[in-house]
């Protein structure tokens, strides 16, 4: 008889994406990504970070304004995983940590993706946002929350 307690899918993709977002060198928020295709297969993962050949260590990792504000740098772990794919993501699921931005939105609809399914929504009443779902909603992506379990995992080496 086969084990009764493994990871359901949504559960793997997810954790997936949450280890991928342990990569970020971003201080404050660490964001992760994990494209699955139909067959449920990953397709392609990111997190949030400097652009390739962009040192991590010459750019702004803060909130200030103008020229030292990260926000003019970091790519998102949404595009950076549509960005790192081998092959098309369309008709894909992608699983991220934090609900897409406006401008990851942009990505994920031209890209073809089919679905977001997210862990966080803790920027819901920002215009970013409003915007996503309003995009989304216009191209018939479909999002929803993960459904957190009571599973833990344990990562050890």
């Amino acid at each position: 008889m086969k084990r009764a307690d493994y990871l359901s899918w949504d559960e793997y993709f997810m954790g997936i994406a949450l280890l991928s977002s342990m990569r970020s060198k971003d201080p404050s928020t660490q964001v992760g990504a994990c494209i699955v295709n139909a067959e449920k297969r990953i397709i392609s993962m990111g997190y949030n970070g400097m652009p390739h050949c962009c040192d991590d260590d010459e750019y702004p990792w803060g909130h200030e304004e103008g020229l030292n504000s990260k926000y003019l740098y970091v790519c998102h772990a949404e595009l950076n995983a549509i960005l790192n794919s081998n092959t098309s993501v369309r008709g894909c699921t992608v699983y991220t940590t934090l609900f897409p931005c406006n401008e990851c939105a942009k990505a994920i609809i031209q890209a073809g993706v089919a679905e977001v399914v997210y862990l966080s929504d803790k920027y819901a009443d920002s215009d970013s946002v409003r915007a996503s779902k309003r995009m989304f909603d216009s191209a018939g992506v479909v999002y929803r929350p993960y459904v957190v379990s009571e599973k833990t995992v344990e990562l050890s080496l």
